[in-house]
């Protein structure tokens, strides 16, 4: 009778154990720090007109959860998905696979895809497929942000028109007070010049002109990008505020932390909601 009331202590003892114990590889925050619901993420995103999932590209966790918001969302909204992922010179052969024009062998020689697209964007994608959910590419194309680099904003008066309509139109603004890039020019150290955060900038431009151009019907837009291009609000957030102010924007930020129970000081205020994601948990990358 003792050794089977020690056992049941015993077991009760171990239950109490593991259910304090956290064992989620995230949690959700909001801006101030308090720990938050994924419904109550949803809630407020489906009120949004655009909501920005700022991603860690290598981070399973993001990509599992950008498929559980597109399927909450697509409950309560019209939705549509934009993606930083896709350059807009590969849009037209984008469309021809999400239209069955051409087969998943065809698109591969065709787009430019990221190495990590088979594992972590690739189910998205065919999810929005088979779904009928519009999904398009937002960015500029890489080699018209290397130019910027080199030879600042002035290197892009040289493209044709054709190359022209694959970036945001000419001139393009900048506000080199923007907090994600005066931090990159810090963390360069001064060494990548004042056109770095230019370069970055013809991005933020691009994919926030296409975002808009490609928004239809009042649907909600979900845009997939890193993190850096929507975090404090800013960057493709302050280009869309430039031409339409009136739209409402929510953001959500990805962040590594070794103890996701509490949201470290430095990630305090970076988006709307911020998504902790353990430490410890594997890479695709």
């Amino acid at each position: 009778m003792k050794f089977i009331t020690s056992f049941v202590l015993s077991l009760v003892l171990m239950n109490s154990i593991s259910a304090q114990k956290n064992i989620s590889p995230y949690q959700f925050y909001n801006a101030q720090g308090k720990k938050v619901s994924f419904k109550k993420v949803m809630k407020e995103a489906a009120k949004s007109d655009i909501l920005f999932f700022g991603e860690l590209h290598n981070n399973p966790i993001c990509h599992w959860l950008q498929m559980e918001v597109v399927k909450d969302l697509k409950e309560k909204r019209n939705i549509q998905i934009g993606a930083e992922m896709f350059e807009r010179d590969n849009e037209a052969d984008l469309q021809r696979y999400m239209r069955d024009e051409i087969n998943r062998e065809e698109m591969d020689s065709l787009v430019r895809l990221w190495n990590n697209y088979n594992t972590d964007y690739a189910p998205l994608l065919e999810y929005a497929k088979t779904n009928g959910i519009s999904y398009t590419g937002t960015n500029i194309p890489r080699r018209y942000a290397s130019k910027v680099y080199r030879g600042d904003f002035e290197a892009l008066a040289d493209l044709t028109e054709e190359e022209k309509s694959w970036i945001a139109p000419l001139p393009i603004a900048y506000e080199a007070e923007l907090k994600p890039y005066k931090d990159m020019l810090s963390m360069m150290g001064g060494h990548g010049g004042e056109t770095l955060p230019k370069a970055q900038a013809i991005k933020d431009a691009t994919m926030a002109f296409f975002i808009l151009q490609e928004r239809t019907n009042n649907n909600l837009f979900i845009h997939l990008n890193g993190s850096y291009h929507s975090d404090y609000f800013s960057s493709i957030l302050w280009y869309i505020e430039q031409s339409q102010p009136e739209l409402s924007m929510l953001t959500l930020s990805t962040v590594i932390q070794a103890d996701i129970n509490k949201l470290e000081e430095e990630n305090i205020g970076k988006a709307h909601f911020i998504l902790v994601v353990d430490e410890d948990m594997t890479s695709s990358y």
